[in-house]
């Protein structure tokens, strides 16, 4: 049951125009543009530094936004309640859709390796399996506040924050320009948000070829377990 769950959550996200727009071509352009486009100034060659940055907002565009649009529209279609009136358990309803977008991530981040592959990026072994740590951390955080969002309010509004909150992280929230880049009070803020976190791990990871610092894991963990307790208490079925 949970497989056949979760294989029908990630088929439905894949079969969404939209969702694919946001959670595939989006992270690919920037990828590409970045890359070769002298937009931001970045260290050479520029796809080490810019492959992080798009794994991070790959993730946190399907854990995130893409899941709290989800979450609402089918609050707000009556599924929830539908699925709840099942034989499923609670737990495996969330399981299900855990692990359905840990599979959209994980094929989201191949096809951006091997197309940063083809533009000249060579990573470490050791950075790759730090890499997949972050990853699963990254997806169950923002998941956790993608069900926050979308399983408290009405689903035209989850629509319009988690988009907002998507623009302003991609490119206030440590992703595009990095907190070091940043103004030094402006920098310390940013880093306490997830997105600046995994980020900055990835970097550390794919970049440096070392652990991620205990500060970044730290934080990502603050923000899903708070974000998963709050979610538990706010989120509802219709």
């Amino acid at each position: 049951m949970l497989f056949t769950h979760a294989r029908t959550e990630a088929a439905l996200t894949l079969r969404n125009g939209e969702q694919v727009l946001l959670t595939l071509l989006i992270p690919l352009a920037l990828l590409v543009g970045l890359t070769l486009v002298h937009v931001i100034s970045l260290p050479e060659p520029r796809v080490d530094s810019v492959t992080p940055r798009v794994f991070a907002l790959a993730v946190m565009s399907t854990a995130f936004t893409g899941q709290a649009i989800a979450l609402g529209f089918d609050r707000r279609y009556g599924v929830l309640k539908r699925l709840a009136a099942t034989a499923l358990p609670r737990w495996l309803l969330v399981a299900g859709r855990v692990l359905g977008c840990l599979a959209v991530v994980v094929l989201q981040l191949v096809v951006l390796g091997v197309a940063a592959a083809l533009l000249g990026w060579a990573p470490t072994a050791a950075g790759l399996l730090w890499t997949v740590l972050l990853t699963v951390l990254g997806t169950l955080t923002f998941g956790a506040l993608g069900v926050l969002l979308g399983g408290a309010l009405k689903a035209e509004v989850v629509l319009a924050l988690a988009n907002v909150v998507w623009l302003v992280l991609l490119f206030a929230g440590g992703i595009v320009l990095t907190a070091d880049t940043l103004p030094a009070g402006m920098a310390e803020v940013v880093r306490l948000l997830p997105s600046a976190a995994l980020t900055e791990g990835l970097t550390q990871a794919l970049v440096d070829g070392s652990a991620p610092a205990l500060s970044t894991v730290a934080t990502l963990a603050a923000w899903g377990a708070g974000a998963g307790l709050l979610a538990t208490r706010t989120t509802r079925l219709s």
